[in-house]
């Protein structure tokens, strides 16, 4: 039996598609369950209807500072919706502990780098800036620290010498929609992360 996903997004949601499309397979094992937006611009809210899955938008705007309500709405829509994992898909809000610990081990995140170094935004700049070799993706569980929960796979890609912050992010974004449905795949049945051909994978490991 497949088991049901949630997504949050905030802008267009390239990974969620990624997940989406992966989720779609027979073989499987999860489905995409419901995509909630906190804004109702978002571009990944139609790219999702378009493909048969049910969408939500919980703005956090109409919450204002009140980070605990909007949480609250956030996991009731996706307990109504039956969803038993979380992935974050370029949702821009930093989540208060009850949230995480509402979801602890069962939330996902992916970031563009990888993880330890460069957490936060700005990640390929901040790659070129220092000169490394080797950037690339992290998908981790999602923990009270930014960008600091245990590690479940990563991808590398090497830096090129002509690289700039675009055409690094590109090849980047290739393997975040390889690794994403991946990383989720293992987390939900215990297996390891493939590496699929293209990929240099770096971790590919479930963290116990």
């Amino acid at each position: 039996m497949k088991r049901r996903v949630g997504i949050l997004i905030s802008g267009r949601g390239s990974n969620m598609t990624a997940l989406i499309d992966h989720a779609a397979q027979p073989d499987y094992p999860a489905e995409i369950a419901l995509v909630v937006a906190n804004r109702a611009d978002a571009a990944g809210l139609s790219a999702a209807a378009q493909r048969g899955i049910a969408t939500q938008v919980i703005a956090s705007r109409d919450f204002g500072a009140n980070r605990a309500a909007h949480e609250a709405a956030l996991d009731a829509a996706l307990r109504a919706a039956g969803c038993e994992f979380l992935c974050l898909a370029g949702y821009m809000r930093l989540l208060t502990p009850w949230l995480v610990q509402r979801w602890s081990g069962r939330m996902i995140n992916i970031h563009p780098s990888l993880l330890p170094v460069f957490p936060g935004l700005d990640t390929h700049q901040r790659a070129l800036a220092a000169g490394v070799k080797i950037h690339g993706c992290t998908v981790h569980l999602v923990t009270d620290g930014m960008d600091a929960g245990p590690i479940l796979a990563q991808a590398a890609v090497p830096v090129l010498p002509h690289d700039n912050e675009s055409t690094l992010a590109a090849r980047v974004l290739v393997q975040e929609h390889l690794l994403y449905p991946a990383a989720l795949a293992a987390l939900i049945t215990g297996m390891s992360v493939p590496a699929p051909a293209e990929s240099g994978l770096v971790n590919p490991c479930i963290s116990g």
